[in-house]
């Protein structure tokens, strides 16, 4: 496994970053790191899939405890090739006004900080290697707008933003590009559309076609809002 692909993913543990995980070790040739919050989900993975592979508990947020996975993470297997920025939650629906403090920092704790982490500590040694593709999940939402979802709203097209800055500092080599996923019925989903989830492709359906799209991102694509297919 020692020219395989290194892949990582945050949120790994359900919905589109577990579909993530089994589409990328299904193509062979590419070794996945996970992180999640949930202990026994990560156990879980950690069972399915053994070394080469790797997941551990982390919370995004805190900086301190990505900056010690990602010197774990490069000791062991290298810098990541493609690292997806896909740990994210949404706010209960709600119009803004009604969404406390708490939930809203919660949010962009997650959604935005939590992106910014995972760069901080991993782009670095990517810069060393001169290469490698930075992919942050964004949404349709970060491109338009809904009543009820402001805050999600609000880190997604920070999201939009952020990558396209990165993707300006980045050097030759290097990519950084905003993802749109698409509509996907996921529990995310559920949790805004409820049944109305169900008319659309589940996060397995997705991965299908997404993860083999994800693998073909090359530098040229650097600074790219693209929507997955």
């Amino acid at each position: 496994m020692q020219n395989s692909k290194i892949v990582l993913i945050t949120g790994c543990s359900r919905g589109l970053g577990r579909a993530m995980v089994d589409g990328f070790i299904a193509m062979g040739d590419t070794t996945v790191v996970g992180c999640a919050r949930s202990e026994e989900a990560i156990e879980e993975l950690r069972t399915q899939y053994p070394a080469p592979h790797s997941f551990q508990a982390l919370d995004v947020r805190d900086s301190s405890a990505v900056e010690e996975f990602a010197r774990t993470i490069i000791g062991k297997t290298g810098a990541p090739d493609l690292l997806i920025n896909n740990a994210a939650i949404i706010n209960r629906n709600a119009p803004l006004w009604e969404i406390t403090d708490e939930e809203f920092s919660d949010m962009t704790a997650i959604n935005i900080n939590g992106v910014a982490n995972m760069i901080r500590h991993f782009v670095p040694a990517m810069i060393d290697n001169g290469t490698g593709v930075i992919v942050n999940l964004s949404s349709g939402w970060g491109r338009s707008t809904a009543a009820e979802v402001a805050p999600y709203c609000a880190t997604k097209y920070a999201i939009e933003g952020l990558t396209a800055a990165l993707a300006q500092e980045l050097p030759t080599g290097l990519a950084a590009i905003a993802l749109n996923p698409g509509i996907i019925d996921t529990d995310m989903l559920r949790s805004t559309f409820g049944e109305g989830s169900s008319a659309y492709p589940d996060a397995d359906e997705w991965a299908k076609k997404a993860v083999p799209y994800l693998a073909k991102l090359k530098s040229k694509d650097n600074g790219r809002a693209l929507t997955a297919p």
